[in-house]
């Protein structure tokens, strides 16, 4: 069997606006301008698309798991609606002090993407908008993409980091790179 050409996206801040306040229900979750077309055209070029998350306001108390089960539910479904295609969402539901291993910047979330999968993630494109994202990319071997949307502007001080303005344009290095 094949390996899927990966890519792993954070979710707040790089497919839907982010908030301060927690993203708490399926209304306020609102996606980024361009990163619906930018997974219908990664899923046309043919990759598994998956999502990486910490969601602590579960563990925090500020939403139950079946309202992000809800939340998640409408963003697979606008994701659809636009052509194209989440595989699976990953996501940390504990608070920070929890010390648990799937809170990035631990690398927890990708070994559960290892496992799932049946792949190493070295060189897999991992999306992020936050030094946290950076660092369990890079932890877990993933190449580490940073987004200047969401919290992108704050991590665009790291060095040796591919920084782009949106999705979209990630989305464009990606495809192009395929088309080499």
């Amino acid at each position: 069997m094949n390996s899927p050409r990966l890519v792993i996206l954070d979710r707040d801040g790089v497919i839907n606006a982010d908030s301060a306040e927690f993203i708490k229900s399926p209304e306020e979750w609102q996606p980024l301008p361009g990163s619906l077309d930018a997974l219908a055209r990664l899923h046309r070029a043919g990759w598994t698309v998956v999502v990486a998350s910490n969601q602590s306001g579960v563990g925090r108390g500020l939403l139950s798991a079946a309202v992000l089960a809800q939340i998640h539910d409408l963003m697979l479904e606008r994701v659809r609606a636009a052509g194209g295609e989440i595989d699976r969402v990953f996501f940390c539901p504990h608070a920070p002090e929890a010390g648990c291993d799937c809170r990035k910047p631990r690398p927890g979330l990708f070994r559960q993407i290892e496992a799932a999968y049946g792949v190493r993630l070295d060189g897999v494109p991992a999306i992020g908008d936050s030094v946290r994202d950076v660092e369990a990319a890079r932890a877990a071997g993933a190449r580490p993409m940073l987004v200047l949307t969401g919290n992108g502007a704050e991590a665009a001080r790291l060095t040796g980091v591919e920084s782009y303005a949106d999705l979209g344009a990630a989305v464009d290095a990606l495809l192009r790179e395929g088309r080499r």
